[in-house]
């Protein structure tokens, strides 16, 4: 692994101001003790220092909430284990797996939904342990889709990642190879042109960038982005909705637009999972509905993403999003709000 970044004590010679001074650096250290922190220097300088609500802050460097679990949050919020038939595979979905490479990404964020399974020094499976994933799948005819997933995959060295997509491409019935990351934007230079060449094969291959505010789109990122998709990978994004983050509709419209102008296809807007210590940056169900109607009605259908919940337990994700019918599905409401009969009534 290649990524440089900056545990927090390094962190707080970087990022000077309200959120790593040397008066709160102890006290977070608390919170390091039981939870990964690391930052990247592409990441550290989207941070204002000098803004206490700095939306790129909130998303990596440590808050003393963290350490308030609530009764409802587990450490394993969507059920990886109880899906889990062999080491790193998560078998939940009939026609897709996820292959979990590594336990270890270039940023931390503080909403990780497998934040009691990463942290520095986590390597990847061993060479036993993917022979025997890969066997899994090889074996189970169903699975057409395999997610590389982690941790954050990209953080292996080109060779590692080429050994598995050519051994998965090698399957006949793995269709396509999906890999989630957020190196693009946590740390753009790591996307050369031999890690590019190593998600190319003769199957689909799908880039899906995980990505919550605008600003994480610099020029780097961008032209990151760029080498997958001129090379004929397409991107799609996933985000999550977190509170003082992009829960207002011109920060969450602007992050989509934005997405579509770098050619990536906004996927899945993530209700946040119920990890331990992360209350503090949930949002409400009804407040995400509000959101995507707002959406809705301002932007392009380019910049709709699915707003769903991963169901606790391992029961998969649901669409969440608005209603527009009502309930004997005779009326539907306009993005104006304003409701019409369907079929159409004679006159209307």
């Amino acid at each position: 692994m290649t990524v440089a970044t900056k545990p927090l004590r390094a962190i707080s010679e970087l990022i000077e101001g309200e959120f790593v001074n040397r008066d709160r650096l102890a006290a977070l250290e608390a919170v390091a003790a039981r939870y990964a922190v690391a930052i990247t220097p592409a990441m550290a300088g989207l941070i204002d220092p000098s803004d206490p609500h700095d939306p790129i802050a909130r998303q990596f460097i440590p808050d003393m909430r963290e350490l308030q679990s609530q009764p409802e949050e587990s450490g394993d919020p969507i059920g990886d284990e109880v899906h889990s038939p062999v080491e790193g595979i998560v078998h939940r979905y009939p026609d897709r797996v996820l292959l979990k490479l590594v336990g270890a990404c270039a940023v931390y964020c503080r909403f990780c939904f497998r934040r009691e399974m990463v942290g520095p020094g986590r390597g990847g499976l061993s060479r036993a342990a993917l022979a025997a994933a890969l066997d899994y799948i090889r074996n189970t005819p169903q699975i057409w889709e395999v997610i590389l997933t982690g941790g954050d995959p990209l953080v292996l060295s080109p060779r590692r990642l080429r050994d598995v997509t050519t051994r998965l491409a090698a399957i006949d019935h793995v269709k396509v190879i999906r890999v989630h990351t957020r190196i693009p934007i946590a740390a753009p230079g790591l996307v050369s042109p031999a890690l590019v060449r190593a998600l190319k094969s003769d199957k689909a291959a799908f880039v899906v960038l995980h990505a919550n505010h605008p600003r994480e789109l610099t020029g780097d990122a961008r032209a990151a982005i760029a080498r997958f998709i001129d090379a004929g990978i397409p991107m799609l994004s996933q985000s999550v909705l977190l509170r003082g983050v992009n829960d207002d509709v011109e920060t969450l419209g602007a992050l989509m637009r934005t997405l579509i102008e770098c050619r990536i296809k906004p996927y899945y807007l993530h209700h946040a999972d119920l990890a331990p210590g992360t209350a503090h940056m949930r949002t409400s169900i009804a407040a995400g509905q509000s959101l995507m109607r707002a959406l809705h009605g301002r932007h392009s259908g380019l910049c709709q993403p699915a707003y769903v919940l991963d169901i606790p337990g391992g029961y998969g994700k649901s669409p969440i999003g608005p209603s527009y019918l009502s309930a004997d599905c005779s009326m539907v409401e306009d993005f104006n709000g304003r409701r019409h009969a369907y079929p159409p009534r004679p006159g209307d």
